[in-house]
């Protein structure tokens, strides 16, 4: 009765503890932070919340770094920071710039006192970091926008004077609006070509902040980020040895929930859930043998579940960003990304490097990535490194550049299952031990062995080590796919599995559909081929993305056999089968739409219930 009690009474301090800080342009800092007196900055609430207590941010533009000094003790424990309901609340990492003078032409020029920019200044800080290429020249971390518009930054101010348009880049005709700067010891020169546009009768910003939300610390955690808009963060290069900062961003810690978001214009990366910054950041020479040191300085730092990973990412909005929409290295282990609209990532092409995607994860450790949309990026997801346990499931891919899937240098198991992908490259297969099961593949599948490069592979469901392998590729399973030839691919890919003729482990396959001249594998004895153009499209409706699809009955007819874990049996490196994420057998039950799967003979691909004749299926709100 003492102990009922006792835990009474714990609850009730709890709840009663818990504050609500609100926040408003109006405000005061030297307020109490109560609705009737409110902070004038995120940041002073910031420093006053506890855990379990909530800030109310109201309608408004905050230009600062939100930099939370604690997090939660806990789910139920956690610090919420969010968006008053139905209020536009956004955070910048930028300021407005609206003493532009006429330089020559169409181009303007500012100067700013370097002490602006207090300790951090983004035109001076260079981006770099390893696996960066800089294409033979210098990019800042600085930007210049007009009317929420950024610009292409230049190496030299010749090329603002005439700019010339970036060929390869998405807008090529909005690349003709150019800056380049230069600083010395006291002054910041920006030079702009803001074409017909007069500077100082439009919204002109400029990156200040490295981040919009992001902790210096590590282990804040259980955070709840809900509801802002946050854009125009001067972010630094973010490779998989180095402190990863996004314009939002958990820097190593626990329990962090980012929902409901519009994150756009990072200069690299929108969201990261990333590694530790310690002494050796960008010293690992671009090698996997370097890499491998940074796992282990992780491992003696605490990187385990217990104090690391198991974040939510939802329903957010992320676009132009030219490094990545969402990245981390390590400290996204069995975390959750599901439901999120990523587009137009690396659009401007004006340098390249190996850490580039529209989602690009470093170890994703049963990671569930799931519902999202993902289009109109260079690379829609690439997986690199240790996805053991990492399921893929219900994601659209459409418009991606080089491919919708890279899977590098893993082992397995990791399961890709009801995806529909649609562009030229559906999968650049750098791994092994991977299951793919009842998806939509229109584009190519490309097969690279790695037999000179050993990666980890884990315990089940741990960080711990288990050993190191190269990849000789195959050990993959493909049950139940459609695929659909004709598309353009890369010189070494192939349509449907011709890529797995020949690799050196061996390949499970079955139930497999074969459209339009796709190649069929050789040894699958249960497999339809028909030569007929399914002519599947995917455009914008006032209702959505309206997807369409000629389908022949005979597909409906053929006989498949459910996948799980039994079917699927072991991977092979780490000898582990293929389990839910708590280790539980897994069935593949449900269908893109999470419709229920015929537990008898589902259909192969991603839709269940299909009609003969054209199916139009409309989801995913436009952007």
């Amino acid at each position: 009765m003492k102990l009922k009690i006792l835990i009474i009474l714990v609850l009730f301090s709890t709840l009663v503890s818990a504050h609500e800080y609100h926040v408003s342009k109006k405000g005061n800092d030297e307020n109490l932070g109560n609705e009737s007196a409110p902070f004038l900055t995120i940041q002073k609430a910031a420093s006053m919340a506890m855990p379990g207590d909530t800030i109310t941010v109201h309608k408004g533009i905050y230009r600062e770094w939100v930099n939370p000094p604690r997090g939660g003790d806990s789910d139920s424990g956690r610090i919420v920071y969010r968006a008053a309901k139905g209020d536009k609340v956004e955070i910048k990492g930028s300021e407005q710039i609206n003493n532009w003078t006429k330089f020559e032409g169409n181009v303007w020029k500012v100067t700013i006192p370097n002490t602006f920019f207090g300790n951090y200044n983004p035109y001076k800080d260079k981006i770099k970091g390893d696996w960066f290429w800089d294409n033979g020249r210098v990019h800042h971390t600085g930007e210049v926008y007009l009317n929420g518009k950024s610009l292409w930054e230049m190496e030299m101010l010749e090329k603002v004077l005439n700019p010339q348009p970036v060929i390869e880049a998405h807008d090529s005709e909005g690349s003709i609006y150019t800056w380049y700067c230069e600083v010395d010891k006291v002054n910041t020169h920006i030079y702009a070509n803001f074409q017909e546009s007069n500077p100082n009768e439009e919204l002109v910003e400029i990156n200040v902040r490295k981040a919009c939300f992001y902790p210096i610390e590590n282990y804040i955690n259980y955070i709840t980020v809900s509801g802002f808009q946050m854009s125009q963060a001067a972010t630094p290069w973010a490779p998989p040895t180095a402190e990863q900062i996004g314009l939002v961003g958990t820097n190593w810690s626990k329990g962090w929930i980012i929902e409901n978001n519009i994150i756009s214009n990072s200069k690299c990366s929108g969201i990261t859930l990333g590694k530790h910054g310690d002494e050796f950041d960008n010293t690992s020479e671009n090698s996997a043998e370097g890499y491998v040191e940074t796992i282990k300085r992780a491992l003696a730092r605490g990187w385990n579940k217990e104090k690391i990973g198991s974040h939510i990412i939802r329903n957010n909005v992320i676009s132009d960003c030219e490094q990545t929409g969402i990245c981390g290295s390590m400290g996204g282990i069995f975390s959750i990304i599901e439901n999120n609209h990523i587009s137009r990532i690396y659009t401007k092409r004006m340098w390249s490097g190996a850490e580039m995607g529209g989602i690009k994860i470093h170890a994703s450790i049963d990671m569930l990535i799931q519902n999202n949309h993902i289009s109109h990026c260079d690379r829609g997801l690439w997986l690199d490194w240790m996805s053991q346990g990492c399921r893929v499931r219900r994601n659209l891919f459409h418009h991606n550049t080089r491919q919708d899937l890279f899977v590098e240098v893993n082992h397995g198991p990791f399961l890709v299952d009801n995806n529909i992908m649609l562009s030229d490259m559906a999968i650049r297969d750098m791994s092994q031990g991977g299951a793919y099961v009842h998806n939509l593949l229109v584009g190519n599948i490309e097969v690279i062995p790695v037999p000179d490069r050993e990666t980890p592979y884990h315990f089940p469901h741990q960080t711990k080590l288990a050993g190191l392998q190269a990849t000789k590729c195959g050990d993959n399973r493909f049950y139940n796919n459609i695929f659909v030839g004709g598309a353009t691919g890369s010189k070494n890919s192939c349509s449907g599995l011709g890529a797995y003729k020949n690799t050196e482990l061996p390949m499970w396959v079955n139930g497999n559909v074969y459209l339009n001249r796709a190649e069929p594998f050789d040894a699958e004895s249960n497999k339809l081929v028909l030569d007929y153009n399914p002519e599947i499209t995917i455009k914008e409706t006032g209702e959505g993305l309206l997807l369409s699809m000629n389908i022949n009955k005979k597909i409906i007819k053929m006989q498949n056999s459910v996948v799980n874990t039994t079917l699927l049996g072991k991977a092979l490196i780490p000898d582990l089968q293929f389990v839910n994420a708590d280790d539980s057998p897994l069935q593949i039950g449900q269908d893109f739409f999470g419709n229920g799967r015929c537990e008898k003979n589902p259909t192969a691909g991603p839709f269940e219930d299909l009609n003969k004749g054209t199916i139009s299926y409309v989801f995913y709100n436009k952007l």
